[in-house]
């Protein structure tokens, strides 16, 4: 590559090096813009500067001029019969102005007196005419009205000695003015001149920095593109495209290795993805078998063959971490004596190879031949001379077991090998970990539901045989008393709680017995509607309106368990002569049970006490649906159960 970037400067010889070629693009632009700036300004304020200084001295010519007229205006004004000596006082005190105007300028009029030296002497005798000739004349009339005709005549003979300095001034600060409006136009020309000089150069250095680098290149990669590797590109400085050059030589040097290669490279290549696909689909395999449903000895068992298989071990274990005292449990054991897997049923983690694997949690390949020979293993006792281990490990590492592959011929683990060596026990932990989640889920819902068989076994029976006992206590006082007429009464409601338990009883088995098939609820429902019916003797209205998804099973036992607790406890205690259920399953879920019954005072505290836990057991039942339970009554007018399953909250079947 070295011998590549001596020929790229050895073809920059061939070409002249631009003029700062060795600094950065970046630099020169900055530099060739900040320059043409400063230029330009410094001329454009030297222009303005001039047109400045002539608007100050044509201002100051008028300003002279007016020294004139002001000086003469007084000479007439002296030379009338009659005179205002307050008006001769502002006519000097006008031309005073004037005089001091002219010695300070006026930046915003603008008014200047031009700096050369013949300007300012001439300025100077003008003004010391004034002060010292005129002046004292004008006092002299102003103080002595007698020798006013003597003042006149001496300040108009002085007057043409002070107008002839002041036409002088003027002569000499147009003067002046014609010098600096030379100047201006020969710096206006100039400036024209520059600039075009300016173009040409810029245009020059564009082309030599940018342009011509730029037209190398693309000369390279069209060279590049009819693959020809040889092309190179000169390099001309270390600028930006001096580098683009060099890294453009680099490149081609590159490309031309690569493409005489190619093939052999293709080949590897193809050869790593072959290994890749195989490793997935052996992964997939895993994946797909573990993700099917069945025991977790089952799912061991087949993980094991699979993998013996692929690695062709004679043998292996799969062991399962009991977390709470720490013991590597053998599930199961393929290639192995009874007596071995016998031996090591429960093997402590951190005792032998496997246990100390597992304590270590990471991979561990161990070559019989290269240990210690004063020391043997129970597998070099089964004739294994290798074995692999790797932990069943969650990805959050959580450790769940670990499997052993044992080999009669000891097998070199590539890191391929050993990549899919411990990737296949991530699937069987997720595995595992989905059959205890599934288990977990299982015992959950029969203890949920052992729960709400408890609260019905309360609030239904438990709560009649406490009443029943109640009875049987004041009977027993009774009859002690001989009260023969309470006795009655009091057998009386005995008869009434057991037929009442009676009635809790049967109701409870027939919820027991409840068998959903999937998608059967309008039938549940009609059949439910009959039964209340023939219990009660009410007229019952049922209408459906069925044309939604359908509701998972466990959805639909639950709502057929709410619908019968509502119509238990119309019987019990609305004294209802109708009741209407109807059922919208579209979008959302809505089943509604109405009475024309007593009724009931919503927010009495007697609604919220433990007594009415039939109304407690619906809410906890909507709540696993994720539905809403409402509850219209008022007392005298009946009541309406309602239960909204909303779209959002539907379970897909």
């Amino acid at each position: 590559m070295d011998v590549y970037r001596e020929q790229g400067k050895q073809m920059a010889v061939k070409w002249r090096l631009p003029i700062g070629r060795n600094y950065k693009l970046g630099v020169r632009l900055v530099s060739v813009s900040l320059a043409g700036l400063i230029f330009g300004l410094s001329m454009v304020l030297g222009t303005l500067w001039l047109s400045w200084a002539l608007e100050g001295a044509a201002a100051a010519v008028n300003d002279t001029g007016s020294l004139r007229m002001q000086s003469v205006r007084i000479g007439l004004n002296l030379s009338q019969p009659k005179i205002d000596i307050s008006q001769l006082r502002m006519q000097m005190q006008a031309l005073e102005q004037t005089l001091e105007n002219l010695k300070r300028g006026d930046p915003q009029r603008p008014l200047r007196m031009p700096a050369s030296t013949s300007v300012q002497e001439q300025f100077a005798k003008l003004a010391d005419t004034w002060q010292t000739k005129l002046v004292p004349i004008l006092q002299t009339y102003e103080r002595n009205p007698e020798l006013r005709s003597y003042a006149t005549k001496n300040y108009l003979a002085e007057l043409s000695n002070f107008v002839t300095d002041a036409d002088r001034l003027v002569w000499q600060i147009e003067a002046e003015n014609a010098y600096d409006t030379s100047i201006l136009r020969g710096s206006q020309l100039a400036l024209i001149v520059l600039m075009l000089a300016g173009s040409v150069a810029l245009i020059y250095l564009l082309y030599g920095w940018v342009i011509r680098p730029v037209q190398a290149l693309q000369h390279g990669i069209t060279q590049m593109t009819t693959g020809d590797f040889d092309t190179r590109v000169p390099v001309e400085g270390h600028d930006e495209f001096g580098e683009l050059a060099t890294g453009f030589n680099d490149m081609a040097a590159q490309l031309k290795a690569l493409y005489s290669d190619l093939e052999s490279r293709v080949e590897e290549k193809t050869r790593q993805l072959g290994l890749q696909n195989k490793e997935l689909a052996i992964l997939y395999e895993f994946s797909a078998y573990l993700s099917q449903p069945g025991e977790l000895e089952q799912r061991c068992n087949g993980f094991l063959t699979r993998l013996i298989e692929h690695f062709g071990a004679k043998g292996g274990t799969v062991r399962i971490l009991d977390s709470r005292q720490h013991n590597l449990h053998l599930t199961v054991h393929q290639g192995i004596s009874e007596q071995f897997a016998k031996d090591e049923l429960c093997l402590h983690a951190g005792d032998c190879l496997c246990g100390e694997a597992a304590q270590k949690g990471v991979m561990q390949l161990h070559d019989f031949r290269h240990m210690a020979k004063d020391f043997h293993y129970r597998c070099q006792e089964e004739g294994f001379n290798s074995i692999a281990i790797a932990q069943i490990k969650l990805g959050d590492g959580q450790h769940l077991g670990s499997y052993t592959l044992h080999f009669e011929k000891p097998r070199e683990f590539t890191a391929e090998d050993r990549k899919l060596f411990e990737a296949v026990g991530q699937h069987l932990a997720v595995a595992i970990e989905n059959q205890r989640l599934l288990t977990r889920t299982r015992q959950l819902a029969v203890a949920e539901e052992r729960n709400l068989v408890a609260q019905g076994l309360h609030d239904s029976i438990a709560q009649g045989l406490n009443f029943l006992k109640l009875q049987i206590q004041m009977l027993q006082d009774s009859i002690k008393r001989d009260a023969k007429e309470e006795v009655q009464e009091v057998i009386g409601l005995i008869d009434l709680g057991v037929r009442e338990s009676y009635e809790d009883v049967r109701e409870l088995l027939t919820s027991f017995r409840i068998k959903l098939g999937e998608g059967d609820l309008s039938d549940s429902l009609e059949i439910a509607a009959n039964r209340f019916k023939q219990q009660s003797g009410l007229p019952v209205t049922l209408a459906i309106r069925d044309n939604g998804a359908l509701l998972p099973s466990e959805h639909q036992l639950q709502i057929l368990f709410i619908l019968q607790e509502a119509l238990s406890n119309i019987r019990k205690h609305a004294n209802a002569r109708n009741v209407q259920i109807s059922l919208n399953n579209s979008d959302d879920f809505i089943l509604s049970i109405q009475d024309d019954g007593d009724g009931f005072n919503i927010n009495a505290a007697k609604i919220q006490s433990e007594s009415h836990i039939g109304l407690k057991i619906m809410r906890e039942r909507a709540a696993q649906l994720g539905a809403r339970l409402e509850i219209i009554s008022k007392s005298g007018q009946g009541t309406t159960i309602r239960l909204i399953l909303p779209h959002s909250a539907r379970m897909a079947v």
